[in-house]
C-alpha cells in the first residue's frame, strides 16, 4: 500500500483550495510541504464561470483562462505555478476514508496520505432528483452543474440539440443563470419551480417580479407552484418530456436541474462537531479536532456581524475563509495573534445584461426603490432590509462599482433609519451619504449626505 506524508493537506480542489495555496505561498511555504487532493482532473478554477461565460455561444471561457485567482482580480495560477512552488496536485483522486484521529486519508486506489494539518475544503454536491425517487430521473440529457465535466457534457448537448427545447427545474441561482445561458444559445426555455417566486431564499416578491418579467420578455416561459414528478424518454434513453405534478407535460430535449446542494461532510461524520448542516468552526476555521480546519461551503462559522453561527454557500466566502484559515495556521506556528473572521455576507449574479449584488442579511421589513420595470431600457433598482430600526441588508441591480461599494458600506455599518418613506424616496442616495461612526457602538453616527 503506497503512502505519502505532507505537512499540510487541502482536501478538495475547488476555489477555496486555490486561494488557500496562494495564501500559503504568500506567508511562507517550503517545497514539498503542501498537497491538494481533488477528485477533479484539473487544477483549481473559478467555479462560477461554469454557469456563465463557459456556456456563451460565442467567446466562451475555457481553461486555462479561469483558473484561480482571476475571479477576484488576482494572478492566474496555472498547474505550472503549483509545480514551481513545490505544491503537489493530487488530481483525479477520490478519498474514501478519513481518520482524523490518526491523521490519515485513504484514496479509492488504496493510497494512504498522512498529514500534520488538514484543511477540509470539500465543498458541496448537487441534490439529484433521483435522490427523491423521481421516475425517469436517470434519463440521458438530464444535467446537473457542479464541476467542469458537467459543464462539458451540457455544452455538447447544447450543440447536439441546436434550437431544441430546454426545461430548467429550479428557480434559484443555477436555474436563473442557466435559463439565461440556454436562451442565449437559441434554445426554447421553460423554467419550473415550486415556490411563488424565483430565488426565494434571497429575493423579495418585488425583486423577483422584475427578473421574472425580464426573463418572460426574453421569451423564457416560467411555470411556478409545481414540481417535476417524472420524465419520459425514447428508446435510446434520451429524455423527451418532463411530467409536472399539476398534470402538464413539457416537451424537452435538454433538462437542467438546479434544486440545491448539500455540503460534502460524510467522510467526517461522527469524528467532528457539526452544526446547521456543516462542520462547526471558530472564527479561525478551526474545528473541534486539533489541526483540522474547515472552510467554504462545509464550515458553520461565527458570523460576528449578526452574532450567530452560519453556513454560507458562495464563492466569496470560499475565497476569504480559505485565506483566513491559512493565516490562522501560520499565525499559530509563529505564536502571533490574528483577528477573528469578520465576514459581510455577499452574493451576486449576472445574466443577460443584468448584474446584481447583495450585502448583509435579508431579514426584517423591506423598502424597494428605483426603476424595477422589466421593460425599461436601463432598469436600476434596489431594496433595503430594515430590522430594529437599522439597515441590515442591501440589494442593487445594475449598480456601478462605486455604488456597489457604497451598499456594502451601508450593510456593514447598519445605519439607523428614521423614516422608511423618506428612505424609499432617497433610494440609492441614502447609501451615498458619508456615514461616520462616532464611537464603537452601533447607535452613534454622524451622517452627511453629499
Amino acid at each position: 500500500m503506497a503512502e505519502k506524508h505532507f505537512k499540510y493537506v487541502i482536501l478538495g480542489g475547488g476555489v477555496a483550495a486555490g486561494y488557500a495555496a496562494r495564501e500559503f505561498v504568500k506567508l511562507g511555504l517550503n517545497p514539498g510541504e503542501l498537497a491538494i487532493i481533488s477528485k477533479e482532473s484539473v487544477a483549481p478554477y473559478e467555479r462560477p464561470a461554469l454557469s456563465k461565460a463557459y456556456l456563451f455561444p460565442q467567446g466562451a471561457a475555457r481553461l486555462p483562462g479561469f483558473h484561480v485567482c482571476v475571479g477576484s482580480g488576482g494572478e492566474r495560477l496555472l498547474p505550472e505555478w503549483y509545480a514551481e512552488k513545490g505544491i503537489e496536485l493530487i488530481l483525479g483522486t477520490e478519498i474514501v476514508k478519513a481518520d482524523l484521529a490518526s491523521k490519515t486519508l485513504t484514496s479509492a486506489a488504496d493510497v494512504i496520505i498522512k498529514y500534520d494539518i488538514l484543511i477540509i475544503a470539500t465543498g458541496s454536491t448537487v441534490i439529484r432528483l433521483s435522490d427523491f425517487g423521481v421516475q425517469g430521473a436517470d434519463a440521458n440529457n438530464i444535467f446537473y452543474l457542479r464541476e467542469i465535466d458537467d459543464a462539458d457534457k451540457l455544452v455538447a448537448a447544447i450543440h447536439a440539440k441546436k434550437d431544441g427545447k430546454a426545461v430548467i427545474v429550479g428557480g434559484g441561482y443555477i436555474g436563473l443563470e442557466l435559463g439565461a445561458a440556454l436562451k442565449l444559445n437559441n434554445l426554447d426555455v421553460t423554467m419550473v419551480y415550486p415556490e411563488p417566486w424565483c430565488m426565494p431564499r434571497l429575493f423579495t416578491a418585488g425583486i423577483a417580479a422584475f427578473y421574472e418579467g425580464y426573463y418572460a420578455n426574453k421569451g423564457i416561459k416560467i411555470i411556478k407552484g409545481t414540481v417535476a414528478v417524472g420524465f419520459d424518454s425514447d428508446t435510446n434513453g434520451d429524455v423527451t418530456a418532463v411530467k409536472l405534478k399539476d398534470g402538464r407535460v413539457l416537451e424537452a430535449d435538454i433538462v437542467v436541474v438546479g434544486v440545491g446542494g448539500r455540503p460534502l461532510i460524510t467522510l467526517f461524520k461522527g469524528q467532528v462537531e457539526e452544526e446547521k448542516g456543516g462542520i462547526k468552526t471558530d472564527g479561525f476555521f478551526k474545528t473541534s479536532i486539533p489541526d483540522i480546519y474547515a472552510v467554504g461551503d462545509v464550515a458553520t462559522f461565527p458570523l460576528k456581524l449578526f452574532n450567530e453561527q452560519r453556513r454560507v454557500e458562495h464563492v466569496d466566502h470560499a475565497r476569504k475563509s480559505a485565506e483566513q484559515a491559512v493565516k490562522a495556521i501560520k499565525a499559530a506556528e509563529e505564536g502571533k495573534p490574528i483577528e477573528e473572521y469578520d465576514y459581510l455576507p455577499y452574493f451576486y449574479s449576472r445574466s443577460f445584461d443584468l448584474s446584481w449584488q447583495f450585502y448583509g442579511d435579508n431579514v426584517g421589513d423591506t423598502i424597494l426603490f428605483g426603476d424595477n420595470d422589466p421593460t425599461s431600457a436601463k432598469p436600476k433598482f434596489g431594496t433595503y432590509w430594515i430590522k430594529e430600526g437599522k439597515v441590515v441588508g442591501v440589494f442593487l441591480e445594475s449598480g456601478s462599482p462605486e455604488e456597489n461599494k457604497l451598499i456594502a458600506k451601508v450593510a456593514k455599518l447598519q445605519p439607523p433609519v428614521q423614516d422608511p418613506e423618506q428612505l424609499e424616496k432617497e433610494g440609492l442616495a441614502f447609501a451615498a451619504c458619508v456615514i461616520i461612526k462616532l464611537d464603537d457602538s452601533k447607535e452613534s453616527y454622524f451622517i452627511v449626505c453629499l
